[in-house]
């Protein structure tokens, strides 16, 4: 009988990184003695590599276990490069530390505390457009059943997306102030609107409709494992366990993500936050960059002082040219009115650590169409990588809108012979070429 080949999968060894070289605020973050800590850092600081220093500097110098640190950020992508250069530096594979994104953890902390018999089938997390589809439902339902009483003005649209899409936004944002339903009911007498006296109606059908049915859309989620972080032996527990917790992109969180916060780390515990309020890219669903600069009131050290504040000063992604455009166009933004001038000047206008990142260019360009921009941007590209020998892997065309851009632009590129790589959370699948094609044809049909 012929023997059977053993075949065994090896991981591969994790890649090896020196400690890199630091500027002395940079320094001054990793060396931070402990307790809450705001950094601001704008782009091409060396956040990232600030935030994987603080990490191995508690491992390695101040005896830490990798499992006793929480990393908290906005994206699986961000979450998985801290974890990869983590465990580069520090020579071995890092399974211990974790680095999620808020929804994946606060999905586990649900699953993990909340009560066994309600959450004995793991929840379905609606996306947005699955939310629409199922607030659309109910409120088709409201119109034949008349539980709600919602105003005349609204009742003849009851059946659209459009509100079903306003109301979404709705209560997301009621869930992330904290808001139950008769909360948004009292919110709307007091002010004097009759919508949102509906809406807390709604709102509280509809938390029952999806309890039967297990699922949870996101704002509901970070509501819930807030509540199971706040009790008691949960937080007992979970502060045991995350001696070190670091949030990325702060500026992004919104007021329910911050309550979960402090039910992890409110207690004076070595919390490093770093972001930007120029950055912000949540608003739309209720981030508050200026929840950033109220961090040190709302987190203080164990001896009752507010959190300090550190800036890094040194860009290490542009030159001169490109630092001057971008210092011309924060200008016009308003200047935080909790921070104090000299802090102000030192985040607005970082140094360039010059020659190591060039000089750079700002060219700015109109065009008649989207056509013809999307065609003059091909011909940049291809002059780039034909006359200046630049490979088309360091090259990158940045979109405001992901969903109307980046379609047209893919199809110019690939027209004009430029290979095109497209992020695979930029476009959604019903955007796709071939997606829009099969469903025009199923439209047709």
């Amino acid at each position: 009988m012929p023997s059977v080949p053993n075949y065994q999968l090896r991981p591969r060894p994790a890649p090896v990184a020196s400690a890199p070289a630091l500027d002395e605020q940079q320094r001054a973050v990793v060396d931070h003695p402990g307790g809450p800590l705001l950094v601001l850092a704008g782009p091409g600081t060396g956040k990232t590599t600030t935030l994987v220093e603080s990490v191995v500097d508690r491992i390695e110098r101040r005896g830490l276990s990798p499992s006793e640190v929480l990393m908290l950020t906005f994206s699986r992508k961000a979450a998985g490069e801290l974890r990869t250069r983590i465990g580069a530096r520090l020579g071995r594979t890092t399974s211990g530390v974790l680095a999620s994104t808020f929804h994946a953890f606060c999905y586990a902390l649900v699953r993990r505390f909340a009560d066994a018999e309600l959450y004995a089938d793991p929840p379905a997390l609606l996306s947005a457009p699955e939310h629409d589809v199922r607030l659309r439902e109910l409120l088709v339902g409201e119109r034949d059943t008349g539980r709600v009483d919602w105003p005349a003005s609204l009742r003849p649209a009851l059946r659209t997306r459009g509100l079903a899409g306003e109301l979404r936004g709705l209560l997301a944002r009621a869930r992330s102030l904290g808001y139950d339903p008769p909360d948004l009911v009292e919110a709307g007498l007091s002010a004097g609107r009759p919508e949102w006296v509906a809406a807390g109606g709604f709102f509280a059908e509809s938390l029952d409709v999806f309890d039967q049915q297990h699922q949870l859309d996101y704002a509901e989620l970070v509501h819930r494992a807030t509540i199971v972080a706040s009790d008691p032996a949960n937080q007992a527990a979970l502060r045991r366990e995350h001696a070190f917790v670091v949030v990325d992109e702060y500026q992004d969180t919104d007021p329910a993500q911050v309550a979960l916060l402090q039910a992890l780390a409110g207690d004076g515990r070595d919390l490093l936050v770093v972001g930007d309020p120029d950055q912000s890219i949540y608003a739309f669903r209720g981030a508050d960059p200026r929840g950033l600069l109220r961090f040190p009131d709302r987190f203080h050290t164990r001896a009752g002082d507010r959190a300090p504040l550190k800036v890094l000063t040194t860009t290490r992604r542009f030159g001169p040219g490109l630092l001057a455009a971008s210092r011309s166009v924060v200008a016009a933004l308003p200047v935080p009115g909790s921070l104090d001038r000299d802090t102000f000047t030192q985040f607005r206008e970082p140094a360039s650590a010059e020659p190591a990142c060039g000089d750079g260019a700002v060219q700015v360009r109109t065009f008649t169409s989207p056509a013809a921009e999307a065609e003059h941007i091909a011909l940049l590209l291809r002059r780039a990588h034909l006359d200046d020998d630049l490979p088309w892997s360091q090259m990158a065309v940045l979109v405001r809108s992901g969903v109307q851009s980046i379609p047209r632009l893919q199809r110019a590129l690939s027209a004009a012979g430029v290979p095109v790589d497209v992020a695979g959370d930029e476009v959604p699948l019903r955007a796709q070429p071939a997606v829009q094609t099969l469903l025009l044809a199923l439209r047709m049909a």
